[in-house]
């Protein structure tokens, strides 16, 4: 319906047709909203202004950095590790949700118990403790700890047991969240505990498990930087090891945090598809 028509609509039938026809619909004014968002945008392009012209960013030195060789090895490690971490964790993450969900109560007790442990140690501590295993087992099954757990194997065993807590958690969520009278439907059919899983709850569950598992995963990918502390030459560490020979700590900081950001946002852009594809037939689907 148009304005004009609008304006021709009687807001009381008590109110005569002729001077109806007189009647306007007058917009309600929002100064304060407007007002506010031009501040917004007037402090916003002074933000964007002081970064592009402030020569301590060297803008030069971020553009003949942002794909050295080196800085490209470490974004392909970050991605690699995340990727191992993520597929690693929640197939364990998964399996220790399944044991929370049995009937047994030990196995209940070992997941509820494995979530908590490793939900309480700091990751950074999990990683140093790790890193230090040897001073507790100096060998293990006749070889030098020391060789067996490299820096990457730690990196990987250390930030898989951490996400595999989380993921244990969103898989048991998107679980419970599955209608009870589905399950009772496949076990009328006759369908075996893991067929009933498999065929029936997983995939009505991945509606809800896939928006916090995306967030795990872009979690994952920043979280993997925190692997620097341990000589691991991940994406930091390579800016770290360019900055610490030229003294150009901002403009290398600059690269990392623009390939973090590119990264994150196409993983951002994949989660919505994901979503979306499971979401079929609902009404977040339209």
């Amino acid at each position: 319906m148009s304005s004009d028509t609008l304006a021709k609509v009687p807001v009381d039938p008590q109110i005569p047709p002729e001077r109806a026809e007189t009647l306007r619909i007058v917009p309600h004014r929002r100064f304060g909203q407007w007002t506010a968002a031009v501040v917004v945008l007037v402090l916003l392009g002074f933000a964007v202004d002081s970064v592009l012209r402030n020569d301590a960013f060297q803008w030069d030195v971020v553009a003949d950095c942002f794909t050295a060789d080196s800085v490209l090895r470490g974004l392909w490690l970050t991605l690699w590790l995340t990727a191992v971490v993520m597929v690693l964790g929640f197939a364990l993450g998964a399996l220790l949700a399944v044991f929370r969900l049995s009937a047994n109560p030990v196995l209940r007790a070992v997941s509820w118990g494995y979530v908590w442990l490793f939900r309480s140690i700091p990751i950074l501590v999990q990683l140093l403790l790790w890193f230090n295993i040897g001073a507790l087992y100096p060998h293990v099954f006749g070889v030098k700890t020391v060789d067996l757990f490299s820096p990457i194997a730690v990196a990987i065993i250390g930030l898989t047991l951490h996400e595999a807590a989380y993921a244990a958690e969103v898989v048991r969520g998107g679980i419970l969240s599955v209608d009870r009278g589905q399950i009772e439907a496949a076990q009328a059919l006759g369908l075996s505990r893991w067929r009933r899983l498999w065929r029936i709850v997983l995939p009505q569950a991945m509606r809800s498990i896939v928006p916090p598992a995306g967030n795990m995963l872009i979690g994952a990918l920043k979280g993997t930087s925190i692997v620097s502390v341990i000589a691991v030459s991940d994406l930091l560490f390579s800016a770290q090891l360019i900055y610490h020979r030229t003294y150009q700590v901002i403009p290398l900081l600059m690269v990392v945090t623009i390939w973090y950001t590119v990264v994150t946002s196409l993983l951002g852009v994949g989660q919505y598809y994901v979503e979306k594809h499971f979401a079929r037939g609902t009404k977040a689907a339209r």
